[in-house]
């Protein structure tokens, strides 16, 4: 963010109802982050930004278009609308950014960020990020960006020193038990839990609710206004433990948590290194904990492939399981690509 912050510190937006900068996000709760951020880093700059998203009343954003902005952070659905209703123009951009954009095709938001595309000016610069680089992903980075240039983060990378990485083998039917076990006897201030499913992620916190846990649940069925305040109170330290799904948690960027819980293993295995990477930011001091069954050995050994190494291992008295957890194999490949090479 900062060298277009200072790209755009040089000159100023000439006209109303333009943006010479727009950064595309998956989610309110990303473009709320994002814009932030960039109203910290900026605030000794002669720039404004702002966020757009749908779920609210357009009047405010189309004001705050009038008035003048540098920088507008938003979903893609949200901004090929406003600029339907004639409310922003793209003729002064200078910078489009695709953050999260394998997250965006997952949410369906393709067509809307190929229109976006189709109406930036040739001479934008165009950046794309992404924690995945699967087809559709470069696909889409070949029709939004010009000669583009691919900066990797190599794969021992990904496993980062300053995250003590560890997991806990349990049956899972005795996840939710462990799981009360392990927020009763160890002394973590917060803990950011990953569910896969909105329904799991109700069910989890109820019965946490039983064993005399209180915890929150964070999911897209939660609507905007709710899952803001969550963020809002999970960041003020008024709730301990945030039970979220992956996409919802996008947008959560928490100073200093202490600890990020995997109550389900990710898929794929990128999806892992993007969660852990809520905890430890800044190279604080952080730890990842995650609840493996038998069922999830082929997810793990994609997991530790990634990561190129074993991750520790440890089994709780009371919680060991039935059926034991095979050792990884490291190099694993998916019996389809398996055949595929043959």
């Amino acid at each position: 963010m900062l060298p277009i912050l200072e790209k755009l510190s040089q000159s100023e937006t000439q006209r109303k109802k333009r943006a010479r900068a727009i950064i595309l996000t998956p989610t309110r709760e990303l473009a709320l982050q994002v814009n932030q951020s960039i109203e910290a880093y900026a605030q000794h700059l002669p720039l404004k930004s702002m966020a757009m998203f749908g779920g609210v009343d357009y009047a405010p954003q189309k004001q705050a278009l009038i008035d003048g902005v540098d920088i507008v952070v938003a979903t893609p659905g949200r901004l090929i609308d406003l600029y339907g209703q004639r409310a922003i123009h793209f003729d002064e951009l200078e910078v489009l950014v695709l953050d999260e954009a394998d997250k965006m095709l997952d949410m369906g938001f393709i067509e809307a960020i190929n229109k976006i595309i189709a109406r930036v000016p040739e001479d934008a610069q165009n950046l794309l990020f992404s924690a995945t680089l699967s087809n559709p992903v470069r696909e889409l980075a070949k029709s939004a960006i010009r000669d583009p240039e691919e900066i990797s983060i190599t794969k021992h990378s990904a496993s980062k020193s300053n995250i003590k990485q560890w997991i806990v083998t349990v049956d899972k039917d005795m996840k939710s038990s462990l799981l009360s076990h392990m927020l009763q006897t160890n002394d973590w201030k917060q803990a950011l839990i990953f569910i896969e499913t909105k329904h799991g992620a109700a069910k989890l916190v109820s019965q946490l609710e039983k064993r005399g846990i209180v915890a929150e649940a964070f999911h897209s069925g939660r609507n905007q206004k709710v899952r803001q305040q969550l963020i809002e109170s999970f960041k003020a330290g008024e709730i301990q433990y945030l039970v979220a799904t992956g996409v919802a948690a996008r947008g959560i960027d928490i100073e200093n948590l202490p600890v990020v819980i995997n109550y389900d293993l990710p898929y794929p295995a990128d999806e892992y290194v993007h969660r852990i990477g809520r905890t430890g930011r800044a190279e604080a001091a952080g730890e990842a904990v995650s609840l493996v069954s038998k069922d999830n050995f082929k997810n793990l050994c994609m997991i530790e492939s990634r990561l190129g190494h074993l991750l520790d291992r440890v089994e709780i008295d009371g919680f060991a399981p039935r059926k034991p957890v095979p050792i990884s194999i490291l190099n694993y490949v998916p019996k389809h690509k398996r055949e595929a090479k043959d």
